[in-house]
C-alpha cells in the first residue's frame, strides 16, 4: 500500500486547514484532498435576532475582512427594511470597502505571499517569512506596514474601529464624513499610490522572470465569476455579477437577489466547506474561481486610468484569453490594490461624499422580508441572503463566503502542484511548501467561509497506543 503526506496546518493562511497527499507504491502522488474542518454555526444560531443586529453580528466571522461582511449585511438589510441608502451612504461605504481591500490585498502580498517570490519556494522555512524581508529590506517592510494602515485609517474614521467598525446601517450609515478625517486621507494618497504602483512592479517582475513556472504553476481551466458595472467594468461595492467560462465567453450575467437560481452547493465528505457550483453546468463542471484573478478575467476595462493600464498588460497575458495561472494571483491582486487607491481619490473628489444627507429609512407601512445583499470581499464575491417574519426576526440566513467559492479550486491547485512537485521517495520541505503556495494564491479565509447549516460529513476514531484502529462512528 501507498503512504500519506499530511500538511497541517497549512500556514501563512487564515484559519485552518490541512492537505492530504496520497502516493501509490512507487511513491507518486495518487490523490491530494484540500481538508477544512473548522466549523462554526454561524448561520444557524443567527437565527432569532432582529435583521438590522446582522451587520454588527456577521463581521464577527473574521478579524481579517470584517468590513466586507459589516457592508453585504448592510446591503441585504437594505433590501430587507425595503430601503435604498443614500447616494452619500454609498459613497461612504464604498469607500470604507476601499480602505478594506488595500489593507487585506495588502497584507497578503507583503506579509503572506512575497516571502515565497522574494527569497524562494526552497529557503529555510525559519527565515521564509515577513521578518526576513523586515531583516533585509527595511524600507520595503516600512512601506507595506504603512499601506496596511493607510487602509484600516480610512475604515477607523469611517466606523469608530479598526476592526468590527459601527457606521453602515439599513439604509444608509449612521454618521458623515468630517472635513478633518476627509483632509487626512487625502493628504497620504499619493504616497500609498506610489507603494501600490512598486507592489505591483515586484509582482509583475517575479511573474517575469518565472514566466514557465507562473504559466504552469497550479494552471487549469475553469469558469470565473465578479461584479461588473453596466459597461463590463471592475465593481467591488455594488453591480451584476457576471460569468465567463474557460474560454472567456460569458455565462450569464445578473442581479445579485437572482443568485439561487444560478449557483448551488455541493458536499465532499472531506471538508466541512461546501464547493458552489452553477446549476447551468452541473458539479463539477459549473466550479468556478473568484477574487482578484476571478474579476480580472471576468471584467471588460477597469474605472481608474492607473490600473486600467496595468489590466490592458494582465490582458495581453494570454492574448486576452482567461489567465488561468494561479500564481496570477498576486498581480491581479496588486491591479485592484492600485485600483481601491485611485478610486478612494475618486471618491474623496466627488462633492456628494461630504453631504449629511447619509440615511433613509425604512417607510412605516413596510413589513421586512426577505433581502440579499453581494459585495466583492478581497478573497471574491460574498452573498448574505436573510429571510425574516413579520416582526424583522430572522428565520434563515444563508451565506455563501468568498473563500467557499475557491473551495473546489484550491483543492484542484493543490492536487496539481503536488504531482508537478511532490516525489513521495526524496521528499523535501521546499515540495510541501509549493503545494501550500497554491493555495495561499487564493488568500483563503478558511474561519470565514464554514459557516452552512445541514448535515455535515463527520468522522471520529478510536484508536490503540499502538495506532489500531478499535472503533469508528461516521456520518
Amino acid at each position: 500500500m501507498g503512504q500519506k503526506i499530511t500538511i497541517e496546518p497549512v500556514t501563512r493562511i487564515e484559519g485552518h486547514g490541512r492537505v492530504t497527499i496520497h502516493l501509490n507504491d512507487n511513491g507518486e502522488v495518487e490523490q491530494t484532498f484540500f481538508h477544512v474542518d473548522e466549523f462554526r454555526g454561524l448561520e444557524k444560531f443567527c437565527e432569532g435576532r432582529p435583521y438590522y443586529e446582522m451587520p454588527q453580528i456577521t463581521q464577527r466571522i473574521c478579524g481579517i475582512c470584517p468590513i466586507s461582511h459589516h457592508l453585504a449585511a448592510s446591503k441585504a438589510c437594505d433590501a430587507v427594511a425595503r430601503v435604498e441608502a443614500t447616494r452619500t451612504a454609498k459613497l461612504l461605504r464604498e469607500l470604507m470597502h476601499m480602505g478594506q481591500m488595500v489593507q487585506s490585498h495588502g497584507m497578503h502580498f507583503f506579509h503572506l505571499a512575497a516571502p515565497d517570490l522574494l527569497f524562494g519556494f526552497d529557503s529555510d522555512p525559519a527565515t521564509r517569512n515577513v521578518f526576513r524581508i523586515i531583516d533585509e529590506n527595511p524600507k520595503l517592510a516600512l512601506k507595506a506596514v504603512n499601506l496596511r494602515r493607510f487602509g484600516q485609517q480610512i475604515i477607523e474614521k469611517l466606523g469608530g474601529k479598526r476592526i468590527h467598525a459601527n457606521f453602515a446601517v439599513a439604509g444608509g450609515v449612521n454618521a458623515p464624513l468630517t472635513k478633518e478625517n476627509h483632509k487626512a486621507i487625502a493628504a497620504e494618497l499619493e504616497v500609498m499610490t506610489l507603494i501600490g504602483k512598486e507592489a505591483i512592479s515586484i509582482a509583475k517582475g517575479w511573474l517575469e522572470a518565472n514566466r514557465e513556472t507562473a504559466e504552469t504553476f497550479a494552471s487549469f481551466p475553469s469558469n470565473y465569476m465578479g461584479l461588473v458595472d453596466l459597461e463590463g467594468g471592475l465593481q467591488l461595492y455594488d453591480g451584476e455579477i457576471r460569468v465567463r467560462d474557460a474560454h472567456g465567453e460569458l455565462l450569464a450575467q445578473f442581479k445579485p437577489e437572482y443568485y439561487l437560481s444560478y449557483i448551488a452547493e455541493h458536499v465532499e465528505p472531506w471538508s466541512f466547506l461546501k464547493h458552489p457550483y452553477l446549476r447551468m453546468l452541473g458539479w463539477p463542471k459549473g466550479f468556478y474561481r473568484v477574487g482578484p484573478l476571478g474579476r480580472l478575467n471576468v471584467i471588460d476595462k477597469i474605472g481608474t486610468p492607473l490600473a486600467q493600464e496595468e489590466f490592458k498588460l494582465f490582458r495581453q497575458i494570454n492574448d486576452g484569453k482567461p489567465v488561468e495561472g494561479s500564481l496570477y494571483y498576486h498581480y491581479a491582486r496588486m491591479i485592484e490594490l492600485l485600483y481601491a487607491l485611485e478610486r478612494i481619490g475618486q471618491l474623496l473628489d466627488d462633492p456628494d461624499i461630504m453631504s449629511n444627507d447619509v440615511r433613509n429609512y425604512p417607510p412605516l407601512e413596510a413589513l421586512p422580508g426577505q433581502g440579499v445583499g453581494v459585495i466583492e470581499a478581497p478573497r471574491g464575491t460574498l452573498f448574505h441572503d436573510y429571510g425574516t417574519d413579520e416582526h424583522g426576526l430572522l428565520t434563515r440566513v444563508n451565506l455563501i463566503v468568498a473563500t467557499g467559492n475557491n473551495n473546489w479550486a484550491m483543492h484542484t491547485a493543490a492536487g496539481a502542484v503536488a504531482k508537478a512537485y511532490v516525489v513521495g521517495n526524496r521528499l523535501t520541505e521546499g515540495m510541501l511548501n509549493r503545494v501550500e503556495a497554491a493555495i495561499r494564491c487564493y488568500d483563503p479565509c478558511l474561519s470565514c467561509a464554514t459557516h452552512a447549516i445541514g448535515k455535515m460529513p463527520l468522522e471520529i476514531r478510536l484508536l490503540a497506543a499502538d495506532g489500531r484502529e478499535l472503533d469508528r462512528i461516521s456520518r
